[in-house]
């Protein structure tokens, strides 16, 4: 699919499309979208050079990363993207001021970093595949999936690893011993103090701050109410996206 100057518009065609069915069916307050900043440094890569190394992004993919925020400003959503933090980030940033404002927050992410901000009022949409509805993550889900309590996934993934972001762990340690350790001893700091290997125990400390999520960068929530459905039509016409625009414009009151 491409737009009218030839510019492919695939990935924003599906994004608005999910956003379509994902707002239909929970009827948010509002929404938020978080973005990472591609091609800037963050404190992850920092703290460990080899964080996400090796990931290649298609060029189309990138033309329409670069041009998703500006449509969504259209659609009047909340946009959130800062060089040096990841959308993770923003994402807690977002979460924890809408606990803040005494909200509930649907965090829709494949990420099971996420995992960390669930609570009472935080759940995770963990996305399947074959059209299904996404799964609901809540505090008993993460125990289920890994183990250990929300809190703790930082301290898990120390230990254990992950493999996506290219962080190793500790060496002999997996998913569930990882979980048992930190069954019996409640915190990171608890599993290392008697730790015989110095080097590891500053190893596990930096993977944890590598994991661990930063909610200290600045986001602006949206306003409550439907996006602007009938602006976000006409943007996406001019995009070539016309079946889609016609199904939003029929969206808008009136």
């Amino acid at each position: 699919m491409k737009s009218p100057d030839g510019a492919p518009i695939n990935a924003i065609v599906g994004f608005f499309s999910m956003l379509v069915n994902l707002w239909t069916k929970e009827q948010p307050r509002g929404v938020f979208v978080a973005w990472d900043t591609l091609g800037v440094d963050t404190y992850r890569s920092k703290l460990w050079p080899p964080y996400q190394t090796g990931r290649i992004f298609d060029r189309e993919i990138v033309l329409q990363l670069n041009r998703l925020p500006e449509i969504c400003r259209v659609f009047g959503l909340g946009v959130g993207k800062c060089e040096g933090y990841e959308a993770d980030d923003l994402m807690a940033a977002a979460a924890e001021e809408e606990t803040r404002r005494v909200g509930t927050s649907l965090l829709l992410t494949t990420d099971r970093d996420s995992y960390q901000l669930v609570n009472e009022s935080v759940t995770v949409l963990a996305p399947q595949r074959g059209g299904l509805p996404p799964d609901r993550i809540g505090p008993l889900e993460v125990v289920e999936r890994m183990g250990v309590l929300p809190e703790q996934v930082p301290d898990f993934k120390a230990l254990s690893g992950d493999s996506s972001d290219k962080i190793p762990g500790l060496k002999g340690i997996g998913p569930k011993s990882a979980a048992a350790l930190l069954l019996a001893h409640g915190s990171l700091e608890n599993v290392l103090q008697n730790w015989s290997k110095p080097e590891e125990v500053e190893l596990a400390l930096r993977f944890r701050e590598v994991v661990r999520m930063r909610p200290d960068c600045p986001v602006e929530l949206p306003v409550s109410g439907p996006p602007d459905w009938q602006s976000g039509a006409a943007a996406l016409q001019a995009l070539g996206a016309e079946r889609l625009a016609e199904r939003i414009a029929g969206m808008a009151p009136g």
